[in-house]
């Protein structure tokens, strides 16, 4: 059953300042990538490489993911093939419960997200700890990220001060210092920081996403500001890695590519702090790369859809989406928001998601600021035009176009209802911004003119 984004949108902007914080606050982002993009007089050249880049990449998949798997298995990697997320969970779960591991640290992976990984290993007994600093406070306040790079933004600090304090995390450390605010930031990432410490001294794994995968020298390309995932990696002597198959580019050329791109557009840098590339395993230790298609083949199969591979998850779109700003992540039922999250949520099970396919505007500002140029708000539209044949239109709506369509095509009832119009100005205001009327929930209803364009344009016809 599709759950509706208006509804979700409706609960959350009833607490009009929080909604417009989150407004302003990515609306920040937005004007920081668009600073990044006017400060390189190459801008555009770079989004058409990277765009057709990876449609090359895309197309030519089965050629370049056995190319990286030979590279990678060379450079000493054990490289695992998944399916679906059944065969992926089960995958990871076997290569720790063959090395005993009770405890794994984990940068930021929405892969894992998609296929519910921590449930199902934590279902088996298996710590798992997030080490992206957002991710963290959301694992431990139990909520799931509202965007796909910042992802607890949406979190105030009075909440995760709280959050600490009655978890422990504040009596762990012995010698945090004690601010005024009790919870001033650099206080509480201060706590964070020496609690993820210890969870990464005892991990016996570190697991890791991919941004890139270069089937040219088979590394494993990962780009973080925290160093979180250098420190799950460094320290476990075994490692882990979460890839979609999408995920590939052809050489390092083109990853220059992309390396100028991800950090300007998602979160207005000129790059992330780090960019790391592990192409093997650490001196004694073990790398495995798991290679998830998990429907993707599905969808390259998808004339109308097949864009949506081309997505490197920076999240320009999210920033820029009016809806989004003003609605946030929780109002879309999918676990990614914003104008790709509609798309992937389609495609993903078009009837339990085309609730979101609503939450869009068609302003058109998602492909303009998308590095790879996905078609983002034509493919909304195009799951428009398919929500009758999947029994998800609107019945309202759909009544609304019959009678529409039959106004349109007959002129004498569309000149006659142009006429009658002015009437309405004349019924009482109580009932015209009332619940009966859907516009008034936002609008104050307008006043008709006394004459219609046509009207009036016939007129100054007959005076010309």
């Amino acid at each position: 059953m599709s759950t509706s984004h208006a509804k979700q949108a409706e609960a959350y902007l009833q607490n009009d300042a929080v909604a417009t914080r989150h407004d302003a606050t990515f609306y920040g982002v937005r004007q920081k990538r668009d600073k990044m993009a006017q400060a390189l007089p190459e801008w555009e050249q770079l989004r058409d490489a990277a765009s057709q880049i990876k449609k090359h990449t895309v197309t030519h998949l089965a050629d370049y993911l056995e190319q990286f798997a030979a590279r990678a298995e060379a450079n000493g990697v054990h490289v695992h093939w998944a399916k679906d997320a059944d065969e992926y969970n089960a995958i990871v779960l076997d290569i720790l419960s063959s090395h005993g591991v009770k405890k794994v640290v984990k940068s930021k992976s929405m892969l894992t997200e998609e296929c519910h990984l921590n449930q199902h290993l934590e279902a088996q007994g298996i710590d798992v700890v997030e080490t992206d600093l957002g991710e963290r406070i959301l694992q431990l306040m139990h909520l799931a990220p509202s965007h796909i790079v910042m992802p607890a933004l949406h979190v105030h600090r009075e909440e995760i001060g709280d959050c600490f304090r009655r978890l422990g995390l504040m009596d762990e450390v012995k010698d945090v210092p004690v601010p005024e605010d009790p919870n001033d930031p650099t206080c509480l990432t201060y706590v964070a920081r020496m609690h993820l410490r210890r969870q990464f001294a005892e991990a016996g794994a570190g697991m890791t996403g991919a941004n890139f995968g270069v089937a040219e020298t088979g590394d494993v390309v990962v780009c973080t500001n925290e160093g979180n995932a250098d420190m799950s990696t460094s320290i476990p002597c075994l490692h882990i890695v979460s890839m979609g198959i999408e995920k590939l580019v052809p050489d390092l050329s083109s990853l220059a590519v992309f390396q100028r791109l991800l950090a300007r557009c998602g979160t207005g840098q000129e790059t992330t702090v780090y960019t790391s590339h592990f192409r093997g395993p650490r001196p004694g230790g073990e790398m495995h790369i798991v290679l998830v298609d998990n429907g993707r083949s599905t969808i390259l199969a998808d004339s109308e859809h097949w864009q949506t591979l081309k997505c490197m998850r920076c999240g320009a779109c999210m920033n820029t989406c009016p809806v989004y700003r003003r609605s946030a992540g929780y109002s879309y039922s999918y676990f990614i928001p914003g104008p790709i999250g509609i798309n992937l949520g389609m495609l993903r099970d078009a009837a339990a998601h085309s609730g979101n396919v609503s939450a869009c505007s068609l302003c058109m500002s998602c492909d303009q600021v998308c590095p790879v140029q996905v078609d983002l708000s034509q493919q909304i539209y195009r799951w428009r035009q398919r929500l009758e044949a999947i029994g998800q239109a609107n019945a309202m709506k759909k009544l609304m176009s019959q009678g529409m369509t039959i106004l349109f095509n007959h002129p004498a009832l569309y000149t006659a209802t142009l006429r009658l119009s002015p009437a309405a100005n004349w019924l009482p205001s109580a009932l015209m911004n009332s619940a009966l009327n859907p516009w008034a929930r936002g609008h104050q209803m307008m006043k008709f003119p006394k004459k219609s364009f046509h009207a009036l344009w016939n007129e100054l016809s007959k005076k010309s």
